[in-house]
């Protein structure tokens, strides 16, 4: 049991570290086009797959910002 244990936090580890990599890449100066776009949408989705049975809570904090990364950014337009 104590071995599982040791496993679960290494992959906890490894998520949280995945995790903040894929946030960087959430970045609008960093993925600007269409194609990284995309790639964005398919890095959450699969990081949410894996954080999906994770109780870390650092990694469904990060679950949870990477999932509001992909909301469209809505801007403020005042006329006049």
């Amino acid at each position: 049991m104590e071995q599982i244990a040791r496993i679960d936090t290494a992959l906890d580890e490894l998520l949280v570290g995945l995790g903040g990599m894929v946030l960087r890449l959430a970045h609008p100066q960093v993925t600007r086009t269409r194609e990284e776009r995309e790639a964005l949408v398919r890095s959450v989705n699969q990081f949410s797959t894996c954080a999906a049975r994770s109780r870390d809570p650092r990694v469904q904090q990060l679950n949870d910002k990477l999932r509001d990364s992909l909301k469209p950014r809505l801007r403020l337009v005042a006329s006049r």
